[in-house]
C-alpha cells in the first residue's frame, strides 16, 4: 500500500513538471536560449558542408581533370584524323576533276593519243623549269613528246628513263616554240626565260598585234603538232626606232599547280636543223 502511495506521489511530481515546463515555454521565456542554440546549430552545420564540399573537391578535382585531359587528347586526335580525311577527300575530287578534264579533252581531240601521267617532283634549280612524270619507257614515253593538260600546253619530254620522264616546261629559259597569233596570223619564236615569264620576238613592225591575241602552236620546226593553245598576248612593246615589236604572253596553264598531265604519245619530234643552212 505504501509502495503505491509513494509511485503514485512520484508520478504527480513528473506530471506536475512537465506541465510546469510546458507553461514556461508557451510564455516565451526559452525563447532566446531556443534562438541561441538553432544559430549555433546552423552555423555548426555550414561550417561541416563547407569543410566537406572542399574536401570531396580535393579528392575529386585532380581525378577529374586527369579524366577531362584524357579526353580531350582524344578528341584532338578524332579531328585530325578527320580533317585529314577531308583533305584526302579534297584532293582526291580535286584529281578526279583534273582526269575527267584530261578525258573530256582526248575526246575532244580524237586526232592524237594520249597518255595521263601524275607529276611527282619539280626540278630544285630556280634557274630551270623541268617537272618530272611518273611514265618513262616502259610506258612507251620517248624524248620530244609533248605534254599539255586540258588547257594547253606545258612542254616537251627532255629526258626518259624506265619508270619517269623529265619535262622541260615552256617557261625554261632554254625552251623555244614557233608559235603563231591568231588575229596577227604571224608566226613567231615564244621564248622562256629565267624568271618564268613568256615574250614573242622578231614580230614584224607591219603586222598588227593587240593585246589579247591567242597564241598558238604553230607546227613549224616540227618541235610541237599545230593548234595547241599555249597563251595570250597581254602587253606589247613597238618603237618606230625599232625593226621588230615584242610582245609578253601569259600561259594558259597554271605552271605552279600542275599535278595530272598528258603526254601526246603518237607524236614524233623531227629535228630539222640539218636541212637548215646557215647563213655564212
Amino acid at each position: 500500500m505504501k509502495n503505491k502511495t509513494n509511485d503514485l506521489v512520484i508520478i504527480t511530481v513528473i506530471f506536475a513538471l512537465i506541465v510546469g515546463l510546458m507553461a514556461v515555454a508557451l510564455s516565451g521565456a526559452f525563447g532566446g536560449a531556443s534562438t541561441t542554440f538553432n544559430t549555433g546549430l546552423v552555423s555548426a552545420q555550414s561550417w561541416i558542408s563547407t569543410r566537406f564540399v572542399v574536401l570531396q573537391e580535393f579528392f575529386t578535382i585532380p581525378r577529374d581533370v586527369i579524366s577531362l585531359r584524357q579526353r580531350n587528347a582524344l578528341l584532338e586526335n578524332e579531328v585530325s584524323r578527320l580533317q585529314g580525311q577531308v583533305l584526302s577527300l579534297e584532293k582526291s575530287l580535286a584529281e578526279a576533276d583534273i582526269l575527267a578534264a584530261l578525258v573530256r579533252y582526248s575526246r575532244t581531240n580524237p586526232e592524237n593519243s594520249y597518255s595521263a601521267a601524275s607529276v611527282i617532283g619539280l626540278d630544285p634549280s630556280p634557274f630551270l623549269r623541268y617537272i618530272i612524270i611518273d611514265k618513262g619507257s616502259d610506258q612507251g614515253i620517248l624524248k620530244g613528246m609533248p605534254v599539255i593538260t586540258d588547257q594547253g600546253l606545258i612542254g616537251r619530254v627532255d629526258a626518259v628513263i624506265n619508270g619517269a620522264a623529265r619535262v622541260q616546261l615552256i617557261t625554261d629559259s632554254g625552251s623555244a616554240v614557233n608559235v603563231r597569233l591568231e588575229k596577227a596570223d604571224q608566226d613567231v619564236i615564244l621564248s622562256g626565260s629565267p624568271n618564268g615569264e613568256l615574250s614573242l620576238g622578231m614580230l614584224s613592225q607591219e603586222k598588227p598585234l593587240e593585246v589579247g591575241d591567242i597564241v598558238l602552236t604553230s607546227g613549224i620546226g616540227g618541235g610541237f603538232p599545230a593548234d595547241i593553245i599555249v597563251g595570250q598576248v597581254i602587253n606589247t612593246k613597238k618603237t618606230d626606232s625599232d625593226l621588230f615589236q615584242s610582245a609578253s604572253v601569259q600561259p594558259v596553264v597554271d605552271f605552279r599547280n600542275l599535278k595530272l598531265v598528258m603526254v601526246i604519245t603518237d607524236f614524233r619530234a623531227i629535228d630539222i636543223t640539218p636541212l637548215i643552212q646557215e647563213v655564212p
